[in-house]
Parts: C-alpha cells; sequence; structure tokens
C-alpha cells in the first residue's frame, strides 16, 4: 500500500523485480514498498502483475497473440502509479511477458521493446533467485521445471543487452533485507537521516565492498552491489 504522509514528486524511480514463477515477487514487492515507505517517508506503491490479473478475469491462460496487450497493460500500470508515487515496485515488467513469450511459444518477437522499456523506465531491475521452493498457483503456474530455463532467459537478455541488475536471495526476512540493500543506493538524499539503519547498514557495506572493475553474472551480492556503486552516476537518484 502506498504511504500518504509526504505529497508524492512523481514521476517517481521505477525498481523492477522479474523471475522464474514462485519465487517471491509478489511477497517481496508488497514488502519492499511498505518498508521503503515506513523507513524514508516516501511516497510508494507496488503494482502487481497484469497476467495475474488477466488470468483471473479470463480464467485461462493467452494465446500469443495477446501477449503483447498484457505486456502494454503491464506498462500503463507501472506508468500510472510511477506519475503520483516517489518510488513504484512493479511485480514483473513486458521483459517477463517476452521471457514467457519465448518460453511457452518459441519467439523472441516481444524482447526487443521489453528489452527497451526496462532500459528506459527502471531505475534498477532486482531478479529473484531460484532458492525458495516451488508451490502450485492453480492453472498460471506450469511447474518447477521451467524455472531454469526462465531463469538462464532472463539473465542473457540482461546481460546481453547490458542493462544491470542485482539477484535477491534469502528465506522470510533475508529476501527483503537483500532488496533493501540493492535498492538503497537509488534513494540517497541529504534528507537521508529519516531512513536510520537503512542507509547506516548501507554505508558499513560500502566500506567493505571490493572495489572489482568488471562485470559478472555471478550471485555474489558483494560484487552486485559493486556493480551497482559502479554506475550510480549513470543512474537516476531520487532527491527530496
Amino acid at each position: 500500500m502506498p504511504d500518504r504522509r509526504s505529497a508524492p514528486r512523481g514521476p517517481g524511480l521505477v525498481f523492477a523485480l522479474v523471475g522464474a514463477e514462485s519465487t517471491g515477487k509478489s511477497t517481496l514487492a508488497a514488502s519492499l514498498a511498505q518498508r521503503l515507505a515506513s523507513d524514508t517517508g516516501l511516497h510508494c506503491t507496488w503494482v502487481p502483475e497484469a497476467l495475474r490479473q488477466w488470468c483471473n478475469t479470463h480464467q485461462r491462460t493467452p494465446q500469443r497473440h495477446e501477449q503483447a496487450d498484457i505486456a502494454q497493460l503491464q506498462s500503463q500500470a507501472i506508468a500510472e502509479a510511477q506519475a503520483t508515487h516517489d518510488v513504484v515496485i512493479a511485480d514483473t515488467t513486458p521483459l517477463m511477458t517476452a521471457v514467457y513469450h519465448w518460453q511457452v511459444f518459441g519467439s523472441a518477437e516481444l524482447d526487443a521493446a521489453a528489452l527497451q522499456w526496462q532500459r528506459q523506465h527502471c531505475a534498477l531491475t532486482l531478479l529473484t533467485g531460484l532458492d525458495l521452493p516451488w508451490v502450485a498457483d492453480g492453472f498460471q503456474r506450469e511447474g518447477p521445471q521451467v524455472r531454469e530455463p526462465v531463469d538462464a532467459r532472463l539473465r542473457h537478455l540482461l546481460l546481453h543487452s547490458g542493462l544491470s541488475f542485482g539477484v535477491v536471495r534469502g528465506m522470510g526476512p533475508a529476501r527483503l533485507e537483500a532488496a533493501l540493500d540493492a535498492v538503497s543506493p537509488l534513494l540517497r538524499t541529504p534528507s537521508a537521516s529519516k531512513a536510520g539503519g537503512l542507509f547506516s547498514r548501507l554505508a558499513q557495506r560500502d566500506a567493505n565492498a571490493p572495489p572489482w572493475p568488471w562485470l559478472c553474472d555471478c550471485d555474489s551480492p558483494e560484487c552486485e552491489h559493486a556493480l551497482r556503486s559502479m554506475q550510480l552516476a549513470g543512474q537516476a537518484v531520487l532527491r527530496v
């Protein structure tokens, strides 16, 4: 839920959560938005997955010709939230639609537009790891066997398009803490003292992070954090 203690400054930063099915994206999106609002006083919200809403309405999975419309629904919902909030946590983006379009229909026709959207609109992309157990969720989920191919496809598209990303892992509260560590650098402001421990923890992590000067596709949080720190000069930073 959005925090309404202060007026929104939109358009806000978009932090995107992408990942294979049953990797905790929706739970993390809601928790991250609530925690950021509480810790920073910023006007925060999260945008649910358009595909889930579409499937619940139509009581089926989409056909090939309907995939582009679902990607458009997702981008529209994010844009509407961005216009009135400081920070938007997106539970998937058009990139996930493109990945499943490739997974289900064997087509990469949605990739280019999805990657362009991701590059233009997302301040940071977080990839949810496969360390959570797979849980059935009606007809929307195919099964645990599709998680590794989807994860691999996401990494391939992000890496080969030059889009930086961080992998979020951990059980329970640890997953939220990992996401907070990832997004905190983009929320540094002169009034950051309002966030208390969130930013003091980040400062300590900065001090301990090794200065690795290369791109890497491993799952080391320290390595990913070093990459994000290197790129801060070219990233949008929220000013309040």
